[in-house]
């Protein structure tokens, strides 16, 4: 009895394994298709360095991240493969920056396009304003323009210069620093608006499915249950067909035949043909496509399925790290190496 509900977690936990799996997927390919990232990080630098009079670039509410940041209007600088120039003529701030992190930046196929830059290592920002301090005239010429421009950047900057007594070397420690703390501040901030966009497509793949998690978890035992049959079956002899006999009144003379099929069609590769386009691949022939737009519909307006709905709405919200954790303590796999355990 005990291996029944064990293969029933497992075979939930898996489930839901490959599902988030299919979701992180799903919401990586979005990412990079719409360099999201490297959006999200420029519009903040573009805010922080040249001020938003008012209209800021960065997302400040969730219709922001679904509409604003990956459609609307690109703030990032444009890709370049030429050197850093030796005397800076970009007419904002960003772009000066930006100037002296092409090094770091590539392009796609070695066309123009916008900057893919989704991260500054905080040694290399801090360089890249001492770089453009230099090329303003010093500390204090850098603070005064970005006073002058209502930059929020001035406050943070002015601070460290007061702290560092004027040494250019503390200076620069300090800027490491604090930039080191924003992009820590700005990671938090931008998984709090992924996590809704995780929530938006995980709701979207269970109804594309319509993945019941309470009908699944019946079919894993009634798979069971005609397992333990079978072997029963076997053991008794031809008497002891009579049940089978009743579990496939499709195949009245030949109750084998119904227990292949049935078990060729294990409780997953039922549950992921309940999406509105279905696949099967016989034996011999060609895969054949099925519309089921009729039934998957009906499977939604059902009340009965809405449970189960939730049930796996609310497990994919846990992501993969996590069901990959608790498939790998059910089934024994071992961590590799240099991997600890939590």
């Amino acid at each position: 009895m005990n291996s029944v509900y064990i293969d029933l977690a497992i075979g939930l936990v898996l489930a839901f394994l490959l599902f988030s799996l299919l979701l992180s997927g799903i919401n990586e390919g979005l990412v990079r298709l719409l360099g999201i990232r490297s959006k999200f990080l420029w519009a903040y630098l573009k805010d922080m360095l040249d001020g938003h009079n008012g209209k800021k670039s960065i997302p400040s509410t969730i219709g922001d991240v679904f509409a604003r940041l990956p459609f609307r209007k690109d703030v990032r600088p444009a890709f370049s493969p030429l050197p850093p120039p030796v005397d800076s003529a970009a007419p904002s701030l960003s772009g000066m920056l930006y100037e002296r992190l092409r090094e770091i930046d590539h392009g796609k196929d070695g066309k123009d396009g916008k900057t893919n830059i989704a991260s500054i290592p905080p040694t290399r920002f801090a360089t890249a304003m001492m770089e453009i301090a230099t090329g303003e005239g010093g500390v204090p010429a850098m603070l005064a323009r970005l006073e002058a421009a209502g930059s929020p950047l001035y406050r943070p900057l002015k601070s460290a210069w007061d702290t560092a007594n004027g040494e250019l070397e503390a200076f620069r420690a300090a800027v490491e620093q604090w930039f080191d703390g924003e992009m820590r501040r700005l990671t938090v901030l931008y998984r709090r608006y992924v996590r809704w966009v995780i929530a938006v497509l995980g709701l979207l793949l269970t109804l594309l499915f319509s993945m019941d998690a309470l009908e699944y978890g019946r079919a894993i035992l009634t798979d069971n249950a005609i397992r333990a049959q079978v072997a029963a079956t076997a053991d008794g002899g031809a008497q002891s067909l009579a049940g089978l006999r009743e579990k496939c009144p499709d195949h009245p003379t030949d109750p084998y035949a119904c227990v292949t099929e049935v078990l060729s069609a294990p409780a997953f590769v039922q549950i992921v043909g309940n999406a509105p386009v279905s696949v099967k691949i016989p034996a011999n022939g060609s895969p054949q496509w099925t519309w089921n737009g009729g039934e998957w519909l009906h499977r939604l307006m059902s009340p009965g399925h809405w449970p189960g709905f939730l049930i796996t709405f609310f497990a994919l919200l846990f992501g993969a790290p996590f069901w990959w954790d608790i498939f790998r303590r059910l089934t024994g796999i071992r961590v590799r190496a240099g991997e600890t355990e939590k």
